[in-house]
């Protein structure tokens, strides 16, 4: 990857719907360079995909963070059980106190609080922790 292609890849994340004309006439370089290079980048894996992000108003209203203890080897069962609910964006597992973080967007209090009641009734969860976002004061993947 060069000074080209990372160019490109800012570009790109500043709007990833940019036509390759637009690409290719801001970065002053020839439209069939900029459309071989993406094409490049998208086959080594450089670029996995295009996202919308969605403004305020379409973002869901609440986000909370939930740490979950769980029992030894319910993982898998806890995970398949998280994997089908809409709230659920993302889930990793970790080392230390807690064994996933859950991450969850939802659309008023009503909805955290149900779904914090069914994430809490499974099979498996020792403990749960929930912090809720206040304000986002660092977002790198703008």
């Amino acid at each position: 990857m060069d000074s080209t292609d990372r160019a490109l890849l800012t570009a790109l994340t500043r709007n990833a719907r940019a036509s390759v004309t637009d690409l290719a006439s801001s970065l002053r370089l020839a439209r069939s360079t900029v459309q071989s290079r993406l094409e490049r980048l998208e086959t080594t894996g450089a670029i996995a995909g295009y996202t919308i992000r969605l403004g305020e108003p379409a973002r869901a209203q609440i986000r909370a963070t939930v740490l979950l203890q769980l029992t030894p080897r319910t993982a898998p069962a806890v995970l398949s059980r998280l994997k089908p609910m809409p709230q659920v964006e993302r889930a990793h597992s970790t080392s230390g106190r807690f064994d996933l973080i859950v991450q969850l967007a939802c659309t008023s209090t009503t909805d955290l609080d149900e779904t914090l009641d069914r994430v809490g009734s499974f099979d498996g969860i020792i403990r749960s922790e929930t912090l809720i976002h206040l304000a986002t004061k660092i977002d790198r993947a703008v």
